[in-house]
């Protein structure tokens, strides 16, 4: 190992690091998952030459290579072990470029999310995907799990947002996928192979994103209490039927809504849940008039508001969601998606296998596209086996539902025991074909996904 490392060193130089503080770092991201030891070391690169170099000597070595952003994962996917390398992103961090002729941006891919929407601005533009780890993830982060956000049901998630990438493949050469056309197809869609991959084909090293002009008019905001979490998954089910189209349907249920009561000192009915849908651009007042519409029809009790301040009072509650979890204990944040008509079923069944398993779980869910996150809360650091049973049955029941695994997190660690279970033998041995075509070795993030 030493002479592993003495290699690495002066093959990279000073870009390799062994402190205590980077290497203990790369054991964890979000998930609560830490891996059993420390990596070989962590690369902070700050070029493609810099990953080039990198790739080439794990090809040579056969060395494991795990590529990290800012470590903001939920699925466990950037967390490296033992002999593994990590190649750090996060230096990678530059606007290279922003055109507002042609509605783009060319990034490195460690740029922050919510950086690159503060550089945008002056130009009238914004990048649409917003996980709400924007103030803290990176665009490659965000492009290696497709992520998602509450902007997700009208502007799409991260893949209708990218029109090309740099990579730098598991030999260290260098490829270009996709456009900077909007349209464009010629040959296979390799770019779009490449979101959601989770950096086990390549290592994305630069960007081409679409960016689009500001939403103009003034935001609609609604709140509406629903005496039942079923019937408000069936009114966010209904306004999307219409033909309503929210930037932003967010539905929390009773034992969400009691934490949070509890975590900001609010006066909520036991048992009530909360539907929270904002309508912008041109139209925003009529589709909320349409919403407002729905949702009382159902049985909603709603306020309306263009108010910025009230506005801001009631997707404060929404916000409040994660700290009061954490305020209760350990928190393992799950995420399954279902079709939008299957979501008070889905709510129903979480209800169910809670009550089953004695396991505490509060949801939240971006309904206007039927992505839910299920919060397992406990005591303690380990997941207890109740905990992991109540997940089995919900990721499967999910399934049965039509849906999927993983709406935006990704697999990584955490769910590939259940990978089989959706893509079933034939598809998940064809992937790890497509996998070997690109890491004959299977160097990159090993043992993540499949």
């Amino acid at each position: 190992m030493t002479s592993t490392l003495a290699k690495l060193s002066d093959t990279l130089g000073d870009i390799v690091s062994v402190s205590t503080a980077d290497l203990e770092a790369a054991r964890a991201d979000k998930s609560g998952h830490v891996s059993d030891a420390a990596p070989l070391a962590v690369v902070h690169a700050r070029s493609i030459d810099d990953v080039q170099r990198t790739m080439r000597y794990a090809t040579e070595t056969g060395t494991p290579v795990v590529t990290r952003g800012a470590g903001t994962g939920l699925a466990g996917g950037a967390i490296a072990g033992a002999g593994e390398i990590v190649l750090s992103t996060i230096g990678m961090n530059r606007i290279l470029e922003i055109s507002r002729d042609d509605e783009l941006a060319v990034v490195q891919p460690g740029v922050i999310n919510a950086d690159l929407n503060t550089a945008l601005e002056p130009s009238g533009l914004w990048f649409a995907p917003d996980p709400a780890s924007r103030a803290i993830s990176t665009i490659g982060g965000n492009i290696a799990t497709n992520a998602g956000g509450l902007l997700c049901a009208k502007y799409g998630v991260t893949r209708e947002s990218v029109l090309g990438v740099k990579v730098v493949l598991a030999d260290g050469r260098l490829m270009e996928f996709g456009h900077r056309t909007v349209k464009g197809v010629t040959g296979l869609d390799l770019a779009g192979l490449m979101i959601g991959s989770e950096g086990t084909l390549g290592v994305i090293v630069e960007a081409t994103v679409k960016v689009q002009a500001l939403p103009q008019g003034i935001a609609s905001t609604i709140g509406a209490w629903f005496a039942s979490v079923e019937d408000a998954a069936r009114a966010a089910a209904v306004i999307t039927a219409t033909g309503i189209r929210p930037a932003i349907m967010e539905l929390l249920d009773p034992n969400a809504m009691a934490s949070i009561a509890d975590h900001l000192g609010l006066d909520v009915r036991p048992g009530q849940s909360f539907l929270l849908v904002q309508t912008d651009g041109h139209g925003a007042s009529v589709g909320a008039e349409n919403a407002l519409a729905v949702i009382r029809s159902l049985g909603g009790d709603a306020e309306h508001t263009t108010d910025p301040a009230e506005s801001a009072r009631l997707f404060g509650m929404r916000r409040a969601f994660h700290p009061a979890m954490e305020a209760r204990g350990t928190v393992l944040i799950e995420d399954v998606c279902v079709p939008r008509s299957a979501l008070p079923a889905m709510f129903n069944a979480i209800t169910a296998i809670a009550g089953k398993h004695g396991v505490d779980i509060a949801t939240v869910a971006h309904a206007g596209d039927g992505n839910l996150h299920p919060n397992f809360v406990f005591q303690g650091v380990d997941v207890p086996a109740a905990v992991w049973a109540a997940a089995d049955e919900l990721f499967l029941t999910a399934l049965r539902l039509g849906g999927t695994l993983t709406g935006e997190h990704g697999v990584g660690l955490l769910k590939k025991r259940w990978l089989g279970e959706e893509l079933g033998s034939e598809q998940l041995e064809l992937q790890r074909s497509i996998k070997g075509v690109f890491d004959p070795q299977g160097l990159l993030n090993r043992g993540k996904v499949f």
